[in-house]
This record gives C-alpha cells, sequence and structure tokens, in this order.
C-alpha cells in the first residue's frame, strides 16, 4: 500500500513540478495562482481535466478546449517523478541484510525517506528548467543547501553519525568541497578557453549535493557527470546537433549523477574502495 501511494504522491508532485518548471523562470507568475491553465487559449482548467497520468492520456495529449497539443513532457515529468518517489521509498528496510529490490542500498532511518523526496523534488525541477533557460533557479540551489543543513541536523545518519552536531559538520564539510571544487573547475576553465565554462548555479548546485551527501558524493558526482557530459556532448557534436565551443546545460548532468548516488551511492562507493584495497596475503 506505501508503495502505491509513494507512487501517486510522485506523481502529484511531479504534477504540481510542471507548473514551478513553466512559471518560475518566468517574472511575476506565481507558483500558487491562478489555477492550472491552458497557455494556448488561457482556460482554467477544471480539477477532474488535470488529474496526473490519468488526464494527459485520456485527452491524448492535447487540450479539451482549443485542441492544442500539450507537451509530452507533462505526463513524462509526472511519471518520471512517481518512479523516483517510488525508488526512494523502497530504500528503506528494517535490517541490512534485507535485500532491496534493483539492488537499491538500504536505509535504516525511516526520517530519510522524505528528505530523498526533497532531494528528488529539487533535482527534477532543476533538470527541467536548465534545459529550456540554461539556468538553475536559487530556490533548487540556495534553497537545497539550507535544506540540507537542516535536515543534516534532524537526520544526522544522512551521513552516517549520530548526533546533530557531527551530521552539521559532515553537510558543511560537503557544501564547501562540492562549491570549491567546481568553482576551481569552472576557473580553470575559464582560464584556458578564455570565456565562462560553467554556469555559477552548477557551483550552488554542487553545494547543495554536498550539504545533503556530503564530500565522497561530492567526488563521485562529480566525476560521474563530468563523464556523461562528455559522452552526450560528444555525441551530439557528432550528429552535428551542436558545435563543439556550443553550450550544453550540466545541471542535469549533475541531477542524474546525484540520483544514482543517492538510490546505489554507498554499495558503489564500497565496490570502488574494494578495488583499491589489495588482498591480504595468504599466511
Amino acid at each position: 500500500m506505501m508503495s502505491v501511494l509513494s507512487f501517486v504522491w510522485g506523481a502529484c508532485i511531479g504534477s504540481f513540478l510542471n507548473v514551478c518548471i513553466y512559471r518560475i523562470p518566468k517574472e511575476g507568475l506565481s507558483i500558487v495562482a491562478p489555477r492550472s491553465y491552458c497557455p494556448s487559449c488561457n482556460k482554467t482548467i477544471p480539477w477532474y481535466l488535470n488529474i496526473p497520468l490519468v488526464s494527459w492520456l485520456m485527452l491524448r495529449g492535447r487540450c479539451r478546449f482549443c485542441r492544442a497539443r500539450i507537451s509530452p513532457r507533462y505526463i513524462l515529468v509526472e511519471l518520471l517523478t512517481a518512479i523516483l518517489f517510488l525508488l526512494a521509498w523502497l530504500k528503506w528496510s528494517a535490517c541490512t541484510c534485507c535485500p532491496r529490490p534493483l539492488g537499491l542500498a538500504a536505509v535504516l532511518d525511516g526520517k530519510l525517506v522524505p528528505m530523498y523526496w526533497l532531494v528528488i523534488w529539487g533535482l527534477v525541477l532543476g533538470t527541467f528548467v536548465d534545459f529550456d533557460e540554461m539556468i538553475i533557479p536559487d530556490r533548487v540551489t540556495l534553497g537545497g543547501i539550507i535544506a540540507g543543513f537542516i535536515c543534516s541536523a534532524l537526520a544526522p545518519s544522512l551521513h552516517g553519525q549520530d548526533t546533530w552536531l557531527k551530521g552539521l559538520m559532515f553537510a558543511s564539510l560537503g557544501m564547501a568541497i562540492g562549491w570549491g571544487l567546481l568553482w576551481s573547475m569552472g576557473a580553470i576553465g575559464k582560464l584556458i578557453l578564455k570565456k565562462d565554462a560553467m554556469g555559477f548555479g552548477d557551483v550552488k548546485l554542487m553545494g547543495a549535493v554536498g550539504a545533503f551527501f556530503g564530500w565522497r558524493a561530492v567526488l563521485f558526482v562529480i566525476f560521474v557527470s563530468s563523464l556523461t557530459g562528455s559522452i552526450v556532448g560528444i555525441a551530439l557534436v557528432l550528429a552535428k546537433r551542436k558545435e563543439m565551443q556550443g553550450k550544453i546545460p550540466y545541471g542535469p548532468y549533475i541531477a542524474l549523477a546525484t540520483l544514482i548516488w543517492l538510490f546505489w551511492g554507498p554499495t558503489l562507493w564500497n565496490m570502488y574502495v574494494d578495488l583499491l584495497t589489495p588482498p591480504a596475503p595468504y599466511l
């Protein structure tokens, strides 16, 4: 039952995120009022035509009133958020010896699940705004840093610690390393390329990642996001979709790498440490 509720809750949050993705970059638009409306005919959408996942399929991706096309991204955001919320719920376990589906790294502290949902909320919002506008809103980045400190104090187990003070210390260290490393990479890139190599929103986002998950997550996310971003960038150049010096949003790759850490990070980290640790000599 909780798995179903987590999926449904995620779909509802995804529906609200669609509103945020559209309105936040536009100055003067509130995310609360007015109610959802069609951007083509400005008709208010009644509640029964605004049911997550169901309405888009029922309307076949078109407005009920003017028949204008509704982007498939609306249902994609709802479905993606629903799946991610479900996976975050499935991480919770009463004991570490109980295997989780899909190899998810188990967590014993149930308070972490709503905190993971909060992280997913911010990452999905930041990703799609970055795709559209090449910016990451401060309410995602700076808000994420503040939320990371609060969550680290309320649930020190977020960093594997047992007191609020240690949780804050690890959050501070992670934020400083995340912010500092990515800022340094951007500064070096600017010196080499003679232009901005990275947006400051990406720097702040990495600070938020560090505040939530600590320095190990920062190292993992920087490596994985740089690798995936490079692969996609080269593929776009080869496909003649981008020029070699063209800009691509980096935030979505940070978000992807952070999600991988959220679901499987500790397991992947332990595997990496085992590879670096020499086997014990036979006696």
